[in-house]
This record gives C-alpha cells, structure tokens and sequence, in this order.
C-alpha cells in the first residue's frame, strides 16, 4: 500500500514524486467584507496550471544543502542551495522540455538522483549527479527500460540498487549501481517475483509473488532458496504489505489488516515471531509513519478519515511536536530530516492557501519560514474545502469533500440557490481524495461551481471492507455511489439537479464515459482525461511490467482471458453504450500513455463519430497519463473552462494565449466549443 510509507519509500517516493464553515452571508476578504462574486477576481489559469514555485523540498542527509524542484526556463528541475542560505538557491539540472519527474538524495556525499522519462512513456532514466560539479551521469539504458529504485543504504554510500526490465519485460532484475562511476553489476535475477525487500547490506531478504486468487504470497530468502513467509489473501492484498527492515535486520516493519478490517503498523520479530501493534485506527488505514532516520524506530504514525491525525509514539519527539503545531495553520504533511536529525524540512497544508514550508532546527526548537509553493495565489481569495459524509444506498459511509464558492452565502452548507456543479471524481481506483488545497476545486469554485469529489467504494484508507466492496464493481456499485452523491447534493439544496457534470481523470474519465453512457440523464455534461472506454482492451494492453500483476486486475476489474470474463467487461465498458450518449462530452489524451493507451480514446470517438453524436476529442503527441507540461495542462483545462461556461453557465476567462506552447491537437469536434477553433487557428498563426 502506497501511502503507508516505509522508511526508503520516503527517500524514493517523496523524491519521484482548521476547518471553518463560511457563516450565513459573510466570509472574509482581504481589505474588508466580501459581499459579492464581483469582489472575488478571476484567479487565471496561469497561476493554477503553471507548475509550482517550488515542490519537494528536502534537505541533504549531512545537512549541508537544502534543494527543490523550481522552474528554469519554463521547466521543472532541481535546485539546490546551501542550507543556511536558501535564496542562495540555483539550478543544478537543466531539463528543457519535459521537467525532472522526481529526486532523492543519496548517502554520497552531495550527490543525489532524479529520473525522467520520454514524452510521458514512463521507461524511467535514473541520472545521478554531482552538486559541487554539476556532472550528471545516466545510470540506466537510454530508453524502452523502466528503472526502479529499490534500496538506498547509509552503510553503502557509493552505491544504491536499480531494478530494471532489460532482460524480460516483464520482470524487474536487481542491480548494484556504483554512483561515482556508473558502473552496475547484476545482484539477482528476477524469478518471478513482483517487489524485493533487502537489508542494510543489499542482501536480498524477502520477496513478493501473486497466487491465482489475486492475493500475495511474501516470500523469506534463505540459504536453500525461498520459504513461504507470510500468506495474505485477494482480500487483505491492497492492506497488507512489508514495509521495512530495522538496521539489525531482525525486525520487520509492515501493514497488516489479516483477521482485522482497517491496516493496522506492526512490528514482526523475525527471531520470535512476536507480532507488536504500533498503530491503529478502527475508522482508517495507516497513513503515514515517521521513522527515525538512523535507529529507524517508529515515532509516530497517522490515519486519515476524514482529516489526517497524527499519533506520536516516541517520547522523544513529542516536544518537537507539541512546538510545530503553534508554527503554522494547517496539517503537517511532509518530513525530511537530516542523518543527525538536527534540521527538518516541514510542510503545512491547508484548504485555502499555497503549502508553506519551514526549516525546523530541533536543538534551538525554532522554525525559519522558508516559502510557500505557489506564491501568487497569496493574492488571491480561496474556497474553503468541507469534509462531508454521504450515506450510499446500502449504508455505506462515503467520504467526500465539498467545494462551495467563497462568495455563496449559505446556510450550513447549503446556499440560499442550487448551484452548478462538477463532481470531480478521482483516478486509480485504488486511491482516495483528501482535504486540503485542490487545484481543480478551486478552479472550479472560483468559476462560480460547487465542487464534490467522492471516496466511493473501492477507494483506499477506508478499511479493506470498504476497499473490497468495490470488488467487480467498475460500472456497478462504484458508479452508484456517485450517482448517490450526486442525489445528496441535489437534496441538500447544493446543486441544481438540470447542471451538473461528471469529470476525471484515468478511473475518474471511465467514471465520466459510464456517467453519459450508462446514466445518461444524470449530468448535463462530462469530460473524461485518459479514460478507458472498453475494459477488454484496457486489460489486454497493460504495461509489460503489470503483466505480473494480472490476477490482481481479473479478480478486482475482471477477467479478459476467459468468454464469460470478456461478456461481462463488456457489459461494464461505456464503448458497449455509445448510442445513449445525448450530453456533451470532451475527451483528452496523452498519445504516448502506456497505461490507458490513446485506442481507448480513438475507439469511443470513432464509434461516436459512426453514430452522428457530436464530441470534443482533444490529443497531446507528447503526453503520457496526465499531462505533465504546463502548457498543455493550460490548453485543456481553458478548452475544459469555455466546455463547462456552455453548458453549465459559470464565469470565464477566455482562452486568449493560453494555448501558447502547447502540442494540442483536436481531431474532432473543435467546433463543438465556442472560441476553440479561433484559438487553434491563432496557435497555427503563430507557429
């Protein structure tokens, strides 16, 4: 499980990628009352898409330098700075077209690692690189391998471990990587297993393989071979998980919500077989651990249901604590600390506001503002976000957040006028929405929409008996649950039942197409981001590298290997209901998606085309799963602005240059939105 985060998945992962109801008629305004949507401006579409001032910050493990992701020249890459000067900060990489995907920095001296990939086909490069010099070196083949980062180890500060598919697609070998010289020499060859957790010493210890039901099986290496270690079923699957060795290597870290329902943190003894509960929550999964980065005992841990709180297990840090919550507003989200751990990076995020980020020195007990990561939406005034719990028609609890315009009066929640409204429905599905800022919510609450994303069935943090009802339900109970928040909102006088609109993105675009497919009188309209249209193909078309994983894919979605599997993905894929399409639809697509490929796209768009139902296809030849470059995102979130003025009435800001840059083409349906086709031909004027 991806959000319960072991300590070298924060080292990779974090790299590689007070709640206030607006009282009945007034919400504050910088300078003075806000009485009218007139004195809320227009936050542009530059200053929401364009990438942020700075993400990621982290601090060196020595302490020495302190380093982000920046813009230069239009293009994410990596700055860095001397720790006690941060404005000092400069670019160290100089990515030119498509920005540095994510960083980390290594136990080598000034030396970290960043990966890139090619127009969006996720076969990830693994560069590292010198600060003091600026010399990069690529450490993995130069395209068609996808490299993973498996271990990082402060007893081998020279070298690190690579997974990569270069001898079978599929498969994912491991490999020692000098860091100095580049040089990688094989450590052990893949036979069969999806992950592999090793030690301190790069000694492989565990290893991890699917049964035929969709489950796990977790494998011990042992001087014979492999021995069966821990049996998790389909069920437990996606909640329980090794996470981590402790430096003695007699201690094993995990998730586990076998014989429970939420997943709990535990501690394994693997000389005992003592099973110790850290951290529990009867409502929520783990969320996060806070691991100490040498003796890397748990400190503290976190669930969210709602909102994340946090649960501090080390005395040692309950100070340290105590002091950062009397910093900052908000929820502390993110940690990086030095070896020492002397310095810690923080960061506080809150609903209607940029994240602000502090550099903490424990001993002094004191927190140095160092920047937000979007400095111009300081000027601006931002929606707050609601949590909210909506009951589904078989009594489940759906959590959701809801987005209201920071103009509308209202009582409690509802406004004195149903509003318009899009329901942003969040990709995966294994995943789940969040409070906190949201782009798209206020984007959309500033155009003058209420906003509600819901965690449906199916969604992760929830406990594996909600995750698991969503078992078979693409199309099914997981829509339902959508269409029932849909009904809440109308109920609760929230939103005005003749203007509402499905969007999202991966899940949530198969989520629009089966809303204008399969309840075709729900919403007025829908916009569906690198969605899938037909399950068959969608599963016959992973990535190689998922083809390990195929169990998991037929048990959870179904399975395309067998007739009665193929009738029934049919049965749940929008392509099968074309015809009932009667509301406008945009398409948006990366050409080079190895996840959702463009035939996903192209195919709906085709059968529409054969069936006289007019639609807006818009595609990137430089794109994968989502779009990366901030002009393309500008370009279709102002073409995705001027669809939902159309057709559900809201504020705009016209598309003027907002296509500048951008690879966009429209293959189809350009004059479907008014003000598109002039702006493409001003796009071609101008190259």
């Amino acid at each position: 499980m991806a959000s319960v985060l072991g300590r070298r998945w924060i080292q990779v992962a974090a790299a590689l990628l007070a709640v206030a109801i607006v009282g009945a008629g007034s919400a504050v305004l910088k300078g003075g009352l806000l009485r009218a949507m007139e004195d809320v401006p227009l936050i542009p579409r530059d200053v929401l898409f364009s990438d942020p001032d700075r993400t990621s910050v982290q601090i060196s493990p020595d302490g020495r330098w302190i380093s982000f992701l920046a813009p230069r020249n239009g293009v994410l890459n990596v700055w860095v700075a001397p720790a006690n000067a941060p404005d000092a900060a400069a670019p160290v990489t100089d990515a030119r077209d498509r920005g540095i995907a994510g960083y980390s920095w290594t136990y080598l001296d000034s030396h970290l690692i960043y990966v890139q990939d090619t127009a969006g086909d996720e076969n990830w490069r693994l560069y590292r690189l010198d600060v003091t010099t600026g010399e990069s070196v690529l450490l993995t083949p130069e395209s068609g391998v996808n490299a993973q980062i498996v271990a990082i180890s402060p007893k081998h500060p020279q070298e690190i471990v690579v997974g990569l598919n270069d001898r079978l697609p599929e498969w994912h070998d491991l490999y020692r990587v000098d860091l100095r010289t580049g040089e990688r020499a094989l450590l052990h060859e893949n036979e069969g297993m999806l992950r592999y957790l090793l030690d301190d010493d790069y000694n492989v210890r565990f290893a991890e393989t699917m049964t035929p039901d969709g489950g796990t099986l977790v494998l011990a290496r042992t001087e014979e071979g492999w021995e069966p270690f821990m049996q998790i079923s389909m069920e437990d699957a996606l909640t329980t998980a090794v996470l981590d060795l402790d430096p003695t290597g007699t201690k094993l870290y995990a998730i586990d919500s076998r014989d429970r329902n939420t997943a709990a943190l535990v501690i394994l003894d693997l000389e005992t077989g003592e099973k110790t509960v850290v951290y529990e929550d009867p409502k929520a999964d783990v969320s996060h651990a806070l691991i100490h980065p040498t003796k890397r005992t748990i400190q503290a841990a976190a669930s969210t249901y709602e909102r994340t709180v946090w649960k501090i297990l080390d005395p040692e840090i309950e100070g340290d604590f105590a002091y950062l919550k009397t910093v900052a507003d908000g929820e502390l989200a993110g940690f990086s600390r030095t070896l020492d751990d002397s310095v810690w990076i923080v960061a506080y995020v809150v609903d209607d506001g940029p994240v602000r980020y502090y550099r903490y020195d424990r001993k002094k007990r004191r927190a140095e503002f160092l920047f937000t990561n979007r400095s111009a939406l300081e000027e601006y005034t931002l929606a707050r976000m609601h949590p909210v719990i909506i009951p589904s028609r078989d009594g489940l609890e759906l959590v959701s957040y809801l987005t209201l315009p920071p103009w509308v009066k209202t009582d409690g929640l509802r406004p004195e006028r149903p509003l318009p409204m899009v329901l942003e429905v969040h990709g995966g599905p294994w995943s789940r929405d969040t409070w906190g800022y949201n782009t798209l919510h206020q984007w959309l609450a500033n155009r003058g929409y209420a906003v509600l994303s819901v965690n449906f069935r199916g969604s992760v943090g929830f406990g594996k008996q909600f995750l698991n009802a969503g078992i078979r339900e693409w199309g099914g109970k997981m829509h339902d649950d959508l269409i029932d928040a849909v009904q809440w909102a109308i109920a609760q006088g929230i939103a005005d039942p003749d203007k509402i609109c499905i969007s999202g993105g991966s899940y949530g675009g198969y989520a629009a197409l089966v809303g204008l497919t399969m309840t075709p009188d729900v919403f007025a309209c829908g916009v569906s981001i690198v969605g899938p249209s037909n399950l068959v193909t969608l599963l016959e078309s992973i990535p190689p590298y998922w083809t390990p994983q195929i169990e998991f894919f037929a048990t959870r979605v179904g399975d395309h290997r067998t007739p009665e599997g193929r009738e029934f993905l049919l049965e749940r894929s929008p392509i099968t209901y074309v015809d009932r399409i009667k509301k406008p639809l945009l398409i948006g697509q990366g050409a080079n998606d190895p996840r959702v490929k463009q035939s996903e796209s192209d195919q709906i768009v085709a059968a529409m085309q054969e069936a006289g139902i007019p639609v807006t296809y818009v595609l990137y030849p430089d794109e994968g799963h989502g779009f990366a470059r901030p002009q393309n995102r500008r370009s279709f979130y102002a073409i995705q602005e001027a669809f939902f003025h159309q057709h559900l009435g809201g504020r705009l800001e016209p598309i003027g240059d907002d296509f500048a840059g951008s690879s966009l083409t429209v293959p189809e349906g350009a004059s479907e939105i008014p003000g598109l086709q002039e702006a493409l031909e001003r796009l071609r004027g101008a190259e």
